[in-house]
């Protein structure tokens, strides 16, 4: 197969060059590419983002949030890992199997000495443990399938950044990730490392290096960053394309408990109402439609509450700690 290159390890540049090339490059024959992103939370185009991520700790850890445009869960992308995407002409969405599809990273796998196997519908595992997950998008008579290979992937910045979960917990769940989930590292031969074992993969999917690159002009490279810099970067994307839910949270200050329930669509504040034994100087429906329309962030919050702290409308309470309530997990609506 002929093989394409990223551009680097933004995860806004590389998803949206995935999506670019699905739908304009239109080869004849299969063309694949392996690429990587720096720490990055990939969530599934029909996923709540808000409810995928732990929102405190992506910011503090400058870790990336993509929707991507096909389904399945959210994913954890670092430096350990490999991604890979195939595009396949494919006549119809009938035809497409994702045994077939998943086949040649399993081939490519065993290749170089990695005893894989094709477990469920879309896993590949090592040892019992899932070592790559996948998933697919057709359009236009062209497939996309693309996953991730864990060669040494970090399991507790995984768990931190997918889950929001109390401290108490990080642990517990790091454990059951491991229990579940294998890096490559730990099953591959002796004195192979990531570089290696990309180049071998490489090797093998290019037909042992016989089939060339496919490059791109600098007209189409320019189309899929004004593409990441339109889409994939944005906010409306990424957390906006969110279906509608409904969000809880409490929490017990010293100045008193705080109960915050929104009603959030497209990313977008609908509706919103604090109740609880706080001593507001002044009643906080003076200012809801100042929330009303505004994206479901907890920095847009604060800056509300910033700008109308002279009205104490909860009392003691400081407004990073009112505005942090809306990084809690949400509940979607059914």
């Amino acid at each position: 197969m002929q093989f394409i290159k990223y551009f680097g390890n933004d995860a806004y540049t590389n998803i949206a060059m995935d999506t670019w090339l699905l739908y304009n490059l239109k080869p004849q024959e299969a063309v694949f590419s392996l690429w990587q992103n720096k720490n990055a939370v990939i969530v599934g185009r029909n996923q709540n983002t808000f409810a995928e991520v732990n929102q405190d700790y992506i910011d503090e850890h400058d870790i990336q949030v993509v929707r991507r445009v096909s389904g399945g869960g959210a994913v954890y992308h670092d430096l350990g890992n490999i991604c890979f995407t195939f595009f396949v002409p494919v006549a119809s969405s009938a035809e497409v199997d994702f045994h077939k599809f998943v086949k040649p990273m399993y081939d490519a796998l065993r290749e170089v000495g990695i005893d894989a196997q094709i477990t469920g519908r879309n896993d590949l595992t090592v040892d019992g443990k899932k070592v790559s997950g996948n998933a697919q998008r057709y359009a236009g008579g062209y497939l996309m399938h693309h996953g991730t290979l864990l060669w040494n992937s970090n399991v507790e910045t995984m768990v931190r950044s997918l889950n929001v979960a109390d401290e108490k917990f990080i642990s517990k769940a790091a454990t059951s990730v491991r229990s579940r989930v294998g890096n490559i590292k730990d099953y591959a031969p002796a004195g192979l490392s990531l570089e290696k074992f990309w180049e071998a993969l490489q090797y093998y999917l290019s037909d042992e290096g016989k089939d060339r690159e496919y490059v791109l002009s600098s007209a189409q490279k320019q189309s899929i960053i004004d593409l990441r810099n339109k889409q994939f970067a944005s906010w409306d994307w990424n957390y906006g394309r969110s279906p509608e839910f409904d969000f809880n949270n409490h929490r017990k200050f010293d100045a008193g408990a705080i109960d915050v329930h929104a009603n959030v669509d497209e990313g977008l504040i609908k509706d919103i109402v604090f109740t609880g034994d706080f001593l507001g100087v002044r009643d906080w429906r003076e200012i809801k439609d100042r929330f009303i329309n505004r994206p479901f962030n907890a920095n847009v919050i604060y800056d509300i509450l910033q700008k109308n702290v002279d009205g104490q409308y909860f009392g003691a309470i400081d407004n990073r700690e009112l505005a942090d309530m809306f990084n809690a997990k949400t509940e979607q609506k059914l």
